[in-house]
């Protein structure tokens, strides 16, 4: 990957994390969801629900495919890492992510928005809740990570 690609990857998350965060504010007085609450929700708003899910998963895969690696480019970082837990202790260790733990359980919310369970209302409302509060945090770590990025750029 080269170094001018990391400006377009960067821009492609803000644009996943502003439009999930539009989303999740369109969506406030929604929350916290109930299972009983998901059959009755109008077209519109199921909409919105997909289009924060959608953008939840694009910010959350565009990060851990492309950013991260990116900034370990950017901040020569040398050694073997060829497995994923590898970059990402790496990167905690140098400060561009503050948990590993946090991460992965941002993934494992990621992961979960790919299982559909129409007949489990109760763990899409739980589902659907834990992210919405992780939102927030996954902007966070966005920002940190750019933060972190911006000391290596122009190096």
């Amino acid at each position: 990957m080269s170094a001018g690609a990391f400006p377009l990857v960067l821009e492609q998350c803000e644009t996943h994390a502003r439009r999930m965060q539009w989303a999740k504010h369109a969506l406030q007085a929604f929350f916290p969801l109930h299972a009983n609450q998901l059959h009755a929700l109008d077209d519109a708003t199921v909409a919105i629900i997909d289009q924060f899910v959608g953008r939840f998963a694009k910010l959350q895969d565009a990060m851990g495919a492309k950013l991260l690696p990116m900034v370990l480019e950017l901040t020569k970082e040398q050694g073997d890492l060829q497995a994923y837990l590898d970059k990402l202790n790496r990167l905690e260790k140098i400060g561009a992510l503050a948990s590993v733990d946090e991460w992965l359980e941002l993934r494992e919310m990621r992961n979960a928005f790919a299982h559909d369970y129409p007949e489990e209302s109760a763990l899409q409302a739980a589902v659907l809740n834990r992210a919405f509060v992780a939102a927030d945090r996954l902007v966070e770590i966005l920002h940190r990570v750019k933060e972190f990025a911006a000391r290596y750029e122009h190096e």
